[in-house]
């Protein structure tokens, strides 16, 4: 058994209702809604503890987790709270301006990192949309760099969520860090049905649970046919 088997992991929220993270506690001694420092894709960032300490499954697929970084202070957690505050300001000025303008664009989410001075607009937009006037008045206002971003559909319900076939948080919203490459083979190796409407996601795409259950589906038929060989001798 690896060092890394017998640390301890804590899920850690980096938004209200949003994706899982496992970090590693390292020496901290943590709680359920204690404030951490982690870090994460796009720099430092405060995230709330969501669940007890635990020895990490060696059964869990392997992939590298970061350790806690450090416990927030006072000072971040009134910093994130300003941040949530200008990100709400930010999306209703950029949805009046969006209105105003008439551009073919829907706004999704506003986000300012808590480490980088930079507000990022994540929109959707079924055409290529001139936004230069609008990044012009968003800087004026919010006088700090200002990123547009357009994303796609499993993006889209990556952010709004939502709740999947199996009745439960869509895997995308809740813990899914990258989407791997999906197909119908995938599908057909899992004895499922190929009806568009039964292995598609809400995002018309299809559901990213084929992707990574797909070698526990394999390892299962592997494991059956060994046991019907066994059977005939």
């Amino acid at each position: 058994m690896s060092k890394g088997s017998l640390e301890k992991i804590v899920n850690v929220s980096l938004r209200k209702d949003g994706r899982i993270h496992e970090f590693y506690t390292g020496h901290f001694v943590l709680s359920d809604g204690d404030k951490v420092i982690v870090e994460a894709k796009k720099g430092l960032e405060l995230g709330t503890v969501c669940s007890k300490p635990r020895l990490r499954d060696v059964s869990m697929p392997s992939r590298p987790i970061k350790k806690i970084f450090r416990l927030a202070t006072p000072e971040d957690i009134e910093k994130k709270k300003n941040n949530e505050r200008v990100e709400a300001e930010a999306t209703e000025y950029c949805k009046e301006l969006i209105a105003a303008k008439k551009l073919p664009m829907n706004l999704i989410a506003v986000e300012l990192p808590f480490e980088v001075n930079r507000l990022i607009f994540y929109y959707t937009a079924n055409m290529r949309v001139d936004f230069r006037e609008l990044v012009k008045d968003l800087v004026k206002k919010f006088n700090t760099h200002v990123e547009m971003r357009q994303i796609g559909t499993r993006d889209l319900s990556r952010m709004i969520g939502g709740i999947g076939h199996c009745g439960r948080r869509l895997c995308c919203s809740l813990f899914l860090s990258d989407f791997d490459p999906i197909s119908i083979r995938m599908a057909k190796d899992q004895d499922l049905s190929l009806n568009p409407d039964k292995i598609s996601g809400v995002c018309g795409r299809l559901m990213c649970c084929l992707a990574f259950e797909h070698e526990t589906y394999m390892d299962k038929k592997k494991n059956n046919r060994g046991n019907n060989e066994d059977r005939k001798r």
